[in-house]
């Protein structure tokens, strides 16, 4: 074999390997999603389905919306009720993406381990009955750990990586990266355009205001907004008024309806 020849497969094996465990995997996983990703409607949701399942792990009937794209879905498990809506891309390399019953992805968004160096802490987990916003991005080098009953507005990103810049000499790309991983609690909203950087503990109950970036721990039930993202209250305190009339049902119901039916399956 030449030496072009070689590189060539060499190049070929490791694109495979990025996209599924094995080349069988990978043939049955590209030939199955080729047939059914773009079928419309609720006969493309209900095939998906039924035939998703013999290569990607589910606890329950996975709803999947068109144009779903998946890379190691045999590293992906979806717990009962999720639904990932159109456009949703999730790459799972080790150590993969688990997303936990009744939870929502909205169309759009990107979950990716993107795990090429051999990070030990890498993967995302996503709890119950969350709700991911469109267009939102979870990098998951460093591991993103999100819990229950966590809504995130449309364009959040959650970047649990970041890149070394210290010699001024050297391109960036070459300095590597450091990865510490990034936890949110349980009945955390996080507002549309949040950034959460890597390294930081955002504690439950809390909120984060619109377009703020969060570089440090937030304590649990705060509310924080600015630029680097600053505590500015807590839900704890006194009750706050309420603009305008509160409307309930919508989602929250449509989930507790998907999970009670799923009871039953």
């Amino acid at each position: 074999m030449s030496r072009w020849s070689r590189r060539w497969a060499e190049a070929l094996d490791l694109y495979i390997h990025t996209q599924s465990t094995g080349w069988g995997a990978y043939l049955l996983e590209q030939s199955l999603m080729a047939l059914l990703r773009d079928l419309p409607g609720l006969l493309g949701i209900g095939l998906r389905g039924m035939v998703y399942r013999l290569f990607l792990p589910t606890r329950g009937f996975p709803y999947i919306a068109r144009g779903v794209r998946l890379a190691q879905p045999r590293r992906i498990t979806l717990g009962r009720g999720v639904y990932l809506d159109e456009g949703v891309y999730l790459h799972a390399c080790p150590n993969g993406i688990t997303i936990g019953d009744g939870t929502v992805i909205m169309h759009g968004s990107v979950l990716h381990v993107y795990n090429f160096r051999g990070l030990p802490h890498s993967g995302i987990t996503i709890g119950r009955r969350c709700f991911i916003g469109e267009y939102n991005v979870i990098r998951g080098q460093g591991g993103v750990t999100i819990g229950d009953f966590v809504y995130t507005g449309p364009l959040v990103q959650i970047l649990a990586v970041n890149h070394v810049f210290q010699d001024p000499h050297r391109p960036i790309a070459e300095q590597g990266i450091t990865a510490r991983g990034i936890v949110i609690e349980d009945d955390v909203w996080l507002g549309g355009g949040a950034v959460v950087l890597d390294g930081v503990r955002i504690g439950r109950g809390a909120v984060v205001g619109a377009g703020a970036v969060v570089t440090e721990d937030l304590p649990p039930y705060a509310i924080a907004v600015g630029v680097p993202a600053r505590v500015v209250g807590s839900r704890l305190d006194r009750s706050r008024p309420v603009d305008g009339p509160v409307f309930h049902g919508g989602l929250p119901v449509v989930q507790t309806a998907v999970l009670a039916q799923e009871e039953f399956r």
